[in-house]
């Protein structure tokens, strides 16, 4: 959509604000509204002000002025405000004109443009399977001397005996029993479809929806692949419309990995290919999956990365009491074909050469998607770059229920990183495939690093519950 066309429909729709948004370090959206009378062709030549050293991880209050430049094509209509509302993603300059180099959505836009100097391929596509769950309560709390989080769902195994529903009706979700049932088990039809519907009206193209695994109100929503800018941009719409039906629906909405113990977390399956102009360059027939050569090294060098990755794709304290053996995530660094114990799956079922792609399961929601996507298409280029084997490097293919493996077997799997601050350590010392082409600079890494760092500190150093479950009486 053209600056114009936004006027247009400015016009057209009787839009009363414009509400200009960019996205943080830690993936969170921000806004400003400006009265729908007061935009015009110039405000997407100078922009929109505001300051950065209010953002986490941004700039100091000595150099604090910095502008949203709106990028026109991703405008939608707000479907929850009472004032019509058209809603229009910005990347981040600074006041002399020069892109931000913290800023997210400008290193997604880098990692396309840098694709396309390698000679590699002209565009990547990306699709993300964001699970969430829904709750009808949430509460918590950090204090000196408490600790606490509750929440709660008509669907949970827990409430098969609750009394205060009125009348239990039984059909609760079974632990790890919540993988597509029909109603009256799958109480969220609904919520979801209203979703979809939404979703729809703004621009995405929604391929299916299902209740998934977890008790307690786990759900999945599946749009279609696009490039990976416009598919970060489609996930930050995606998350603020699952969030807001939740909320209109007297529910609230999590992407976090691990909200429940003892039961599945959340994950992010990101499937990704590329493309040379329509020519699929992942698919070769008769290849291990019908998977390319090229496709193969792009593994190998995702598998290879991973430690450091995931300090990108998986960068919450919560996404590591996910990635843990036994709740079908996906903690082993080979690759397989159809296999889901397997951190790099390659699908099969009814593929085309076209649809032919690679599927990394292990990050989760709370990653930044401009950065998490850019993170892994840098991994892959590297791995075609350098013709990382994954095969070799003993990666795979492992054709097994892995997390069913003898002890011996598992031993000689790479797994993830067990924390945020591993994970950290090995982005520290290997971040140089990020920097190829200016994608990420070293001052980005370094600050990106401190910002997590602190927070797992916050976590470390707190008192958990649990603690004197196993201490207090000793």
């Amino acid at each position: 959509m053209s600056v114009q066309n936004v006027l247009n429909t400015i016009k057209e729709k009787g839009i009363e604000w414009v509400d200009f948004r960019f996205v943080d370090l830690n993936g969170r959206a921000h806004h400003i509204s400006l009265p729908a009378s007061e935009v015009e062709e110039e405000t997407f030549v100078n922009g929109v002000a505001f300051d950065g050293s209010s953002i986490p991880g941004f700039r100091g209050i000595e150099e604090s002025d910095m502008v949203m430049m709106p990028e026109p094509e991703t405008s939608y209509i707000d479907p929850f405000t009472a004032h019509p509302t058209l809603v229009i993603m910005s990347n981040i300059h600074t006041p002399d004109g020069a892109r931000y180099d913290r800023d997210p959505r400008s290193i997604a836009q880098k990692a396309e443009e840098y694709l396309q100097t390698t000679g590699v391929g002209t565009t990547v596509f990306f699709a993300p399977e964001s699970e969430f769950f829904i709750f009808d309560e949430v509460r918590f709390e950090s204090k000196q001397n408490s600790s606490s989080y509750f929440v709660d769902s008509e669907e949970a195994h827990w409430n098969t005996n609750r009394k205060e529903e009125g009348g239990n009706l039984g059909f609760k979700v079974g632990h790890k029993g919540g993988y597509v049932p029909v109603g009256p088990t799958d109480t969220q039809q609904d919520i979801r479809s209203e979703m979809c519907r939404l979703l729809m009206e703004s621009g995405l193209r929604i391929e299916r929806h299902h209740h998934e695994v977890a008790t307690a109100g786990q759900g999945e929503i599946n749009f279609r692949f696009d490039t990976l800018t416009k598919t970060a941009d489609n996930l930050m719409k995606y998350k603020y419309i699952v969030q807001n039906t939740a909320r209109q629906y007297g529910k609230v909405a999590t992407f976090m990995p691990k909200p429940l113990f003892g039961d599945n977390g959340s994950g992010m399956h990101v499937h990704q290919s590329i493309f040379n102009g329509d020519t699929p360059l992942f698919y070769e027939k008769g290849g291990y999956g019908n998977l390319s050569e090229m496709a193969l090294h792009y593994i190998g060098g995702i598998l290879y990365h991973a430690p450091a990755l995931i300090a990108l794709t998986n960068p919450s304290t919560n996404s590591f009491k996910r990635l843990v053996p036994g709740y079908e995530a996906p903690v082993n660094l080979v690759f397989s074909k159809g296999n889901r114990s397997a951190a790099v799956r390659i699908p099969v079922a009814a593929v085309t050469p076209k649809g032919c792609r690679i599927e990394f399961r292990t990050p989760d929601s709370t990653a930044n998607p401009y950065l998490c996507f850019a993170a892994m298409l840098l991994a892959g280029l590297d791995g075609v770059k350098k013709k990382i084997d994954p095969i070799a490097l003993g990666y795979g293919p492992l054709d097994k229920n892995i997390y069913e493996l003898p002890e011996e077997e598992k031993k000689e799997i790479r797994s993830v990183p067990g924390t945020l601050d591993e994970a950290l350590d090995a982005l520290e010392a290997d971040y140089e495939f990020l920097t190829e082409g200016g994608v990420f600079s070293k001052d980005f890494i370094d600050n990106y690093v401190a910002l997590k760092r602190d927070e797992a500190k916050a976590v470390s150093i707190r008192i958990h519950p649990h603690e004197y479950s196993l201490y207090f009486d000793l």
